[in-house]
């Protein structure tokens, strides 16, 4: 009783086991199952090979057998024709013993092809079988990976919530913030650049008319032109007057 009751404990944490690894990965279960069955219909086959082989020799047998009657007639008959009923008489009794012999044969033979033919039936009734378990799989695969990937996006969703309260609120408020800094940084450094613009621009221009001054000065004192011609004079005073407005 004993040992009943260790065999039937050690059963149950078997079975366990099996729940376990049937649960864990049914898919790779199935396709361990898928694989067995194939392994046992190839087993089969090969079974069936040989039994073919079998019945293939009894049809041989049968065909020699057939001969072998088709001539004891002929014999008979033909010494029956030449009055030698001495010599017909032992060639039927042969005759006799191998048309028994032939009809046992066919009787054989007929149950061998009979069996061969319902195994037939049977493997490709069977490989119909498992080539419709081979697309489940395949399905069963599929459906499987792309509930799995449902549910991993449904559990993302959930989790992603774009609140400033929440992790990810937070670490999404301090990049704003940084674009922000960086945006004023870039507005700061615009603002300033405008800065005394209009003043380097009156010195340019200021620096243009004393150069086009001293050019012309210069092509007055060449006799290049004379001072009314080039106007100095005029350009002087009217430079003097800027420089006096602008120290005003």
């Amino acid at each position: 009783m004993i040992m009943g009751k260790f065999w039937a404990a050690l059963r149950a944490q078997v079975n366990k086991l099996a729940n376990y690894f049937w649960t864990a990965d049914p898919i790779a279960q199935m396709q361990y199952e898928y694989d067995q069955a194939v392994a046992q219909l190839q087993d089969g086959r090969k079974g069936l090979e040989q039994y073919r082989a079998l019945v293939e020799r009894v049809t041989f047998q049968v065909n020699n057998d057939q001969k072998h009657v088709t001539d004891l007639e002929s014999k008979v008959k033909a010494y029956l024709q030449a009055g030698d009923r001495e010599t017909a008489s032992k060639f039927a009794l042969e005759l006799q013993k191998a048309k028994n012999e032939l009809g046992e044969n066919q009787s054989q033979l007929k149950m061998h092809e009979d069996s061969y033919n319902n195994n037939v039936t049977k493997i490709k009734h069977a490989s119909g079988k498992l080539s419709k378990i081979r697309e489940k799989i395949a399905k069963y695969d599929a459906d499987l990976k792309m509930s799995k990937a449902e549910a991993e996006i449904a559990q993302l969703a959930q989790n992603f919530h774009f609140d400033v309260t929440t992790d990810f609120g937070q670490i999404e408020q301090v990049i704003q913030d940084k674009i922000s800094l960086n945006r004023a940084r870039v507005r700061v450094a615009s603002d300033l650049s405008g800065e005394g613009i209009v003043d380097i621009q009156r010195e340019q221009a200021a620096e243009k008319v004393l150069a086009d001054q001293a050019l012309k000065q210069f092509e007055v004192d060449m006799g290049l032109v004379t001072p009314e011609t080039a106007g100095v004079k005029d350009e002087a005073k009217q430079l003097g007057a800027a420089k006096q407005t602008q120290t005003t």
